[in-house]
C-alpha cells in the first residue's frame, strides 16, 4: 500500500515566543490523515531567512508534500514568500491575477492599495496562487511546497482548496485502550510488544485524574485494520494480567 508523507513548517517569532498559540497543527494532521497523508514531521521556525531556506529544502526533499503556515502577510517580518523563492532558486515577481483580486477587494473596502497590500500578490515565479475567500490575499504553491497563512482562519479556507487537488494512500486507524493503571506497569511489556510489531506505532499517554489518580491511553496505530486489531488484543492482554482494568476501548476519531 503507498504511503504518502508530509512535513509541515510552522513559521513565525509570535509562536515561538509563546505570544500566538499554534492551533493550526492539529487541524492540518487531521485533515490530512483523513486524506490518506501522513503528517511525518512538524516544525516550528524562526522568521529568519536563512532557517526558512534550509527547513523548505530539507523537507522538500524528504517528503511528498510540504506545507507551511504563516509569515505571508503585509508586514516587514512577512518574509516567508521571498525566503522560499530563494529555496527553489526562482526570482520573486508579482502574480497578476493576485494583485488585481486585492485591488478590488481593498477598492470595495474603501481602504488604500498600499505598496505593503501590493506585496501580498507577490511569490516565486511558476508559483499558483491558492484562494483565500476570507481577504483575498493568496498562499501559493511551487511543486510540492503549499504556502499558507497563518491565521487560523484563513489557513483553513486556504487548506479546504488544497486537499482536493492532493494524491493520498493509505490512513492510519487509531484505536484507544485506557487504564488505570501506570505507565510503569505497562512499560516493559508494551516494549517487547513494539518490538515484535515494529511496524506499528503503539503510543502511551498518561493523564492526570480530577481525583488525584492517574489513567494512560495506549494507542495503537496502523492502516491495516486487522492488524490494529490484533495488536489491540494483545495490549488489552497485558493490561488485564493480574488485574488490571480497562476504561475505555475503541477507534479513535
Amino acid at each position: 500500500m503507498n504511503v504518502v508523507s508530509a512535513g509541515l513548517i510552522v513559521i513565525g517569532d509570535e509562536v515561538l515566543s509563546g505570544k500566538t498559540q499554534d492551533t493550526n497543527t492539529q487541524v492540518i494532521a487531521k485533515a490530512l490523515n483523513a486524506a490518506g497523508i501522513q503528517l511525518t514531521e512538524a516544525r516550528t521556525i524562526a522568521d529568519d531567512t536563512q532557517v526558512i531556506v534550509k527547513a523548505v529544502k530539507e523537507f522538500s526533499a524528504t517528503y511528498d508534500y510540504v506545507f507551511t503556515t504563516g509569515g505571508i502577510g503585509p508586514t516587514h517580518d512577512d518574509i516567508t514568500a521571498a525566503s522560499i523563492a530563494e529555496a527553489v532558486n526562482q526570482p520573486l515577481v508579482t502574480d497578476n491575477d493576485s494583485f488585481a483580486l486585492l485591488r478590488d477587494y481593498y477598492q470595495k473596502q474603501q481602504q488604500e492599495f498600499t505598496e505593503a497590500r501590493q506585496k501580498m500578490a507577490k511569490m516565486p515565479k511558476g508559483a499558483e496562487p491558492i484562494p483565500n475567500p476570507v481577504s483575498m490575499a493568496p498562499g501559493f504553491r511551487y511543486e510540492n511546497i503549499y504556502v499558507m497563512a497563518g491565521v487560523p482562519r484563513i489557513m483553513k479556507a486556504m487548506l479546504a482548496n488544497i486537499l482536493p487537488t492532493l494524491q493520498g494512500g493509505v490512513s492510519n486507524l487509531s484505536y484507544g485502550i485506557t487504564t488505570e493503571r501506570g505507565e510503569s506497569f505497562l512499560a516493559a511489556a508494551l516494549s517487547h510488544l513494539q518490538q515484535e510489531y515494529p511496524d506499528v506505532s503503539i503510543g502511551s499517554y498518561p493523564r492526570f485524574t480530577e481525583s488525584g489518580g492517574t489513567t494512560a491511553t495506549i494507542v495503537v496505530k496502523h492502516h491495516e485494520k486487522a492488524l490494529v486489531l490484533e495488536v489491540a488484543d494483545k495490549v488489552r492482554a497485558v493490561i488485564t494480567t493480574d488485574g488490571g482494568n480497562i476504561l475505555s476501548d475503541d477507534f479513535l476519531e
